[in-house]
């Protein structure tokens, strides 16, 4: 690989060290990211390698997308060997992955229908769209006034419209005018949900942990309660499992621990093996069935590179009980974590291994922590300002968990 020089000189960037890799992302990069100052070259299951060599433990995994690990044989083999034969159509032609695709997920998942996409974000704007026209061609909402109602704390996305339910200031400045029809309700509030509907909501928009929000988990028995709110006012209960769902919380999708069945079950990150960008929705033919063709769409979505990444990636989850390791493990390390009662830790919290640590006030932000933790060959990230989350790849060996629990206790003594 070569870089040009402002002179017009070429240097090999082989030989570049991470300074010289962030210097130059600082230069022709936007500054949209503020990442933890190391430059990441290889990465084989849960271990990743810096350009000098340095070696750490990923307990991040690209929040949540390489579930599977980095460079999974299986996945890689799969990808490697569709790549070899036929990687894009567009929706303009059928392939032979997206079918046995289709109904590997929607068998998966128990529902009739699926929506590929490619980033969660575009899975969550395909959920807005569809449960739209559901209230306005099933439901009779009058034209124009359908509503979703959505959560404070909440993150969804980037795109103009997901923002305009955010409740992040930082991710609206300066990015208006926005988009109506989505109201807030208090996080887990069962009382401010019911007290939310009108005639006019067609929908629940809402994360079952909300991780970017602080691995915020909400009371016992909400999701069933929102279940039974839903169908009561027939409003389509849309459970975005984005970072949550395929085993990362211990189950195959995280609304799994109480039992519920939603309408709609959007996808994304796991779901491309840690190797590509593939998303969703899947739901029922009453709720799918309102598309016609030309109503919504994507080149990518759907593509036969992504189908085949996303079925190994699926039958990987099953074939490995991925959800009971996950579960098992996650539930070890809270509980080993609390047991060690360390003073800057106000509150350990999540299922499986999405995993929160809550800062005292006196400990401060977590950023700080977080590179402390990297100076010991650990990986991990900050969440709205005192959080730590902890989310490594769900076949990380109890040996590598108890390495990465000794080095955050240390630290944090």
């Amino acid at each position: 690989m070569t870089q040009v020089h402002e002179s017009g000189a070429v240097a090999n960037q082989s030989n570049l060290g991470s300074n010289e890799h962030m210097a130059m992302v600082s230069q022709y990069s936007a500054h949209n990211y503020e990442p933890l100052p190391v430059v990441i070259s290889r990465g084989e299951g849960s271990w990743v390698w810096d350009v000098e060599g340095n070696k750490y433990l990923d307990c991040l995994s690209a929040y949540s997308a390489l579930n599977f690990g980095h460079s999974h044989e299986g996945i890689l083999e799969a990808f490697i060997d569709q790549a070899r034969k036929l990687t894009l159509t567009s929706r303009a032609f059928q392939n032979d992955q997206f079918g046995p695709f289709c109904e590997e997920i929607t068998k998966f998942t128990g529902m009739d229908m699926v929506l590929p996409m490619n980033t969660g974000a575009e899975a969550v704007e395909t959920a807005i769209k569809t449960t739209r026209k559901w209230g306005y061609k099933v439901k009779g909402v009058e034209h124009d006034k359908a509503q979703i109602i959505c959560c404070t704390g909440n993150f969804h996305g980037r795109t103009t419209t997901v923002i305009s339910f955010s409740d992040d200031p930082q991710t609206k400045d300066g990015f208006g005018p926005f988009t109506p029809g989505f109201p807030l309700v208090e996080y887990g509030s069962i009382d401010a949900l019911q007290a939310a509907i009108t005639p006019n909501t067609v929908g629940f928009l809402f994360e079952p942990i909300q991780g970017e929000g602080g691995v915020v988990v909400p009371p016992d028995g909400f999701l069933k309660q929102v279940r039974e709110i839903c169908t009561k006012n027939n409003i389509l209960m849309i459970d975005d499992e984005v970072q949550t769902g395929l085993g990362r919380t211990g189950r195959r999708f995280a609304v799994d621990h109480e039992d519920v069945k939603p309408d709609i079950i959007i996808m994304g990150k796991a779901l491309g093996g840690g190797v590509m960008p593939v998303s969703g929705i899947v739901a029922s033919k009453e709720i799918l069935g309102v598309f016609n063709p030309g109503d919504h769409g994507s080149t990518f979505g759907g593509n036969p590179l992504a189908c085949a990444v996303a079925r190994k990636a699926i039958k990987t989850l099953v074939e490995d009980d991925l959800a009971g390791q996950s579960d098992t493990k996650g539930q070890a390390f809270r509980e080993k974590l609390r047991a060690a009662n360390c003073s800057k830790i106000k509150e350990v919290r999540g299922k499986g291994l999405l995993i929160g640590i809550e800062m005292t006030e006196e400990a401060g932000a977590a950023k700080p922590w977080c590179k402390k933790l990297m100076a010991e060959g650990m990986l991990c990230k900050d969440t709205v300002e005192n959080v730590m989350r902890i989310a490594p790849p769900l076949n990380i060996s109890e040996a590598d968990l108890d390495w990465a629990l000794e080095r955050i206790i240390n630290v944090l003594q």
